[in-house]
């Protein structure tokens, strides 16, 4: 009882156990299926979505797919209802050969969380392949005096299912002299033998025929047969025997050529040369056999011929036969059958698809690039691949499936900088020692139109003399694209605008393909001394993109016109100048002025005044200033001097080379009765400036104050319609008037009005001020001069030139006499002090 009662709680523990047990598995086993071979598309597998416990409506949004190594898509699932079911034709024995098991290993992945599940379908055999003999004439060779139940071996026949589908039985037309003996080894390994019942005799039966069939146990039953011809021989009665019917041999798949597989012994019962035994390959031996394998026909070794690979063929079966040197010669026969042993001694193989190149520059991130498939020969540990990518800047690699990756955009692509990139995949397995492969794909990048042409600067400024030659050029501007092949062709083209009345086009024009800049007519710098314009270039990509540049093209000024004089008179036409001069003059009195003005600009514009000598060589009592034209006395005149006199004034510009002009000057000398008149006249002026001298001041002062309240109103008018106005095309219209400061002796002038047109589309033309600096006056030389120019008469002239002067500095020119005025009460140093002022102020405009 005791015995029993321990054998029950041993059984109990052992049950418990094996509960534990069952139910660990069942929470780490996988989901199982099974369908036949040969199904129809669209056959049921099994409810996979309810099996792994996944709602209908989450396989869409969780991205629910299958992964199968190599299977392709023999299985697929309705996302509609979670049905796993067929998808194309599966055939076991080209999935699984001649293994027992046959199944399809599937990996659903779903995503948000990720999950992976694993399925296992497993492929059941039908009966789909008939038995299958090596050949379908087998001779065999009987002597007649081969003993009752002799046995000759027969080759089975092959079944490519398995299972019951592959368990054959074999039957043999009957026959008075043979039966069929069939020997199993295990389930599905069967010894055919051809025994003999009857003894033989040669003259009365040469040859027998006999048929095998083979049946195989599967629904319907298949058969296949072999047709047996059976030929009787005389003598040599005892065959070569070996001590084993099969021989088992393991291989590493890289061994050596010429090694040692196995060495065959048999013996033969027979005396002299029926005893001398040959070895061979069977002929039912195939020639991929022969091929690796070679037999020494006298030692009976078999040796390697060829390279063996696992990886093509795991084992061999060879059917050696061992012939006697009898007449006729008696046969033994053996198997050897060879197992291949696999050694890591393939490298992974790596497949790159390209799918879309070359890429845009500006494709999204997550842009399939390539598809890459790595792949390793091996088995086990061997087979089991890993993939790296170099470099990995721009781009990544994303698992798709089992040893399928996709190569995908990582980072934005800027052709510009980079127009190739040479990504290097590696595959690793993991075998001992590991080994590895590499494949490269080149991915172009294409370029799209992300760059506008670009100057090398915004503006450029171009100097062209004036009265150049129709058509030349002037400049060549150019643009660089930094894109490549249409996006980079630049053209040029201008920037049409009205200049004045007339176009633009109709002053330049710029080539489309070089960008040179020419002048289609003559400018004139008196009309034109700054045009202003933008070039446009525009690549041809699609859409088209262009910037613009500015060139300020300064009409430089060429002596081009000779000196005007402005006589007086209708139009202020040629003629000569008449003046009446009084005898009683004395000396440096101003008696007339020669005014001219030159059309150019600068040095050409800058006139000089000189007098011709006297006809006869007589020595002229006039002279004229070098700069002011003013012709004045050289000394006091007296009776002596001839009532007229004609003086013919040069006047040339600086030019080169340079111009003239000449102005006919007729002074008339007036009787000395009139002298008085004219004395009374300017003593009684005299007298009176010193009286109206004080109001002059205060009247000075207040205009001053007055100009300066309406310089500054103007400057903040001009100023709040500058900013409040739209910017407007640049118009070319008349310029001021020229103010040429110039001074040999401190005199001042105005010169003629002349058309300025500077046409820059910045705005309405400025006045030109031109200034040549003149000498200090040194003082007054004599008491006569200081008496001709009285102190309020210099302090006059300095106040209006002070009023017509343009510019911000009034104010302080008219502070600046002021305190002169109040604190020195010196008129003629306050003269020359803002004479100075003045002239200082003209040389810097």
């Amino acid at each position: 009882m005791v015995s029993s009662k321990s054998r029950g709680g041993e059984v109990g523990c052992l049950l418990l156990s094996l509960l534990l047990l069952a139910a660990g598995e069942a929470r780490s086993s996988q989901v199982h299926y099974s369908v036949p071979e040969e199904a129809k598309h669209g056959t049921f597998v099994g409810r996979i979505a309810q099996d792994l416990g996944l709602e209908l409506a989450e396989l869409v949004p969780r991205l629910f797919r299958l992964a199968s190594k190599g299977r392709g898509d023999l299985l697929e699932v309705n996302l509609q209802n979670g049905i796993l079911f067929v998808n194309s034709r599966i055939d076991r024995e080209e999935l699984c050969g001649r293994s027992v098991e046959c199944s399809i290993h599937l990996e659903v992945i779903v995503d948000r969380p990720l999950q992976v599940f694993h399925v296992e379908v497993e492929i059941k055999d039908i009966n789909d392949n008939p038995p299958v003999f090596p050949v379908t004439v087998k001779t065999i060779r009987f002597h007649e005096s081969r003993l009752l139940d002799s046995r000759f071996p027969l080759e089975g026949a092959f079944d490519a299912d398995v299972g019951v589908n592959a368990l054959l039985s074999y039957k043999l037309s009957s026959s008075e002299f043979f039966f069929l003996d069939i020997q199993t080894n295990d389930e599905l390994s069967q010894s055919l033998s051809l025994v003999l019942r009857k003894s033989l005799d040669r003259e009365e039966t040469a040859e027998i025929n006999l048929l095998l069939v083979a049946t195989d146990r599967g629904k319907p039953e298949l058969t296949g047969t072999v047709q047996l011809l059976i030929k009787v021989l005389d003598v040599n009665d005892n065959e070569p025997t070996f001590d084993q019917s099969v021989y088992k041999v393991q291989l590493l798949e890289n061994i050596a050529k010429g090694s040692l597989v196995i060495k065959l012994n048999s013996s033969d019962a027979d005396e002299g040369s029926n005893s001398e035994i040959v070895y061979s390959f069977s002929s039912d031996v195939s020639p991929n056999i022969k091929t690796k394998f070679k037999i020494d026909p006298s030692s009976g070794e078999i040796r390697t011929k060829g390279q063996l690979d696992y990886e093509e063929v795991k084992s061999y079966e060879i059917q050696v036969i061992a012939y006697d040197n009898g007449t006729p010669p008696m046969s033994g026969h053996c198997k050897i059958s060879v197992k291949l042993v696999d050694i890591n001694d393939n490298t992974p193989e790596v497949s790159i698809t390209s799918l879309s190149l070359p890429i845009r520059e500006d494709a999204p991130l997550g842009t399939v690039i390539a598809l890459i498939t790595v792949s390793d020969r091996d088995s086990g540990a061997n087979g089991q691949v890993t993939c790296t990518l170099t470099p990995h800047d721009f781009f990544k690699l994303v698992s798709t499936f089992k040893n399928y990756y996709s190569l995908v955009l990582d980072s934005a692509l800027d052709r510009e900088n980079l127009a190739n990139y040479e990504v290097v995949v590696k595959a690793r397995d993991a075998g001992s020692p590991s080994l590895s492969a590499t494949a490269s794909v080149s991915v172009e990048v294409a370029d799209v139109n992300d760059n506008a042409p670009a100057f090398a600067q915004p503006e450029y400024t171009v100097l062209v003399k004036e009265n150049n030659p129709p058509g030349c050029h002037i400049f060549t501007v150019s643009a660089r694209d930094a894109d490549a092949q249409e996006n980079a062709l630049v053209s040029y083209s201008l920037v049409e605008r009205r200049v004045g009345e007339r176009a633009l086009s109709s002053y330049v024009s710029v080539h489309a393909e070089s960008g040179k800049v020419y002048a289609l007519q003559p400018l004139d710098h008196e009309e034109l001394e700054l045009l202003q314009f933008q070039v446009s270039a525009r690549d041809a990509g699609v859409p088209p993109l262009g910037s613009n540049v500015t060139l300020q093209v300064f009409v430089l000024d060429e002596n081009d016109n000779a000196p005007a004089l402005l006589l007086p008179g209708p139009g202020g036409g040629a003629g000569a100048l008449s003046q009446l001069v009084a005898r009683s003059v004395g000396a440096g009195h101003v008696v007339a002025k020669v005014r001219a003005v030159d059309a150019d600009s600068g040095y050409n514009a800058w006139l000089l005044y000189e007098l011709q000598p006297v006809a006869g060589g007589a020595r002229s009592p006039f002279r004229v200033g070098l700069y002011t034209g003013e012709i004045s006395t050289t000394r006091a005149l007296d009776e002596a001097d001839a009532p007229r006199h004609r003086l013919l004034v040069l006047v040339k510009d600086h030019g080169e080379p340079a111009l003239t002009a000449t102005a006919t000057v007729l002074l008339s000398l007036e009787d000395s009765g009139q002298a008085p008149k004219a004395s009374s006249r300017a003593s009684t002026g005299a007298a009176g400036a010193e009286a109206a001298l004080v109001d002059v001041n205060v009247y000075l002062i207040i205009a001053i104050c007055a100009v300066s309240s309406l310089l500054v109103l103007t400057l903040l008018l001009y100023t709040a319609l500058r900013c409040s106005a739209p910017p407007s095309e640049g118009a070319c219209g008349p310029g001021k008037p020229t103010l040429v400061c110039s001074s040999a002796v401190g005199s001042w002038s105005y010169s003629q009005q002349r058309r300025q047109r500077v046409c820059s589309g910045e705005g309405p033309p400025k006045a030109d001020l031109m200034a040549f600096s003149p000498s200090l006056p040194q003082g007054p030389d004599s008491a006569e001069e200081r008496q001709q120019l009285s102190e309020s008469e210099q302090f006059g002239k300095v106040s209006l030139l002070i009023f017509f002067s343009v510019g911000s500095e009034i104010v302080l020119f008219s502070l600046f006499s002021m305190i002169l005025l109040i604190f020195k009460n010196n008129y003629y140093w306050s003269t020359v002090v803002l004479q100075r002022c003045v002239s200082l102020h003209c040389t810097t405009k």
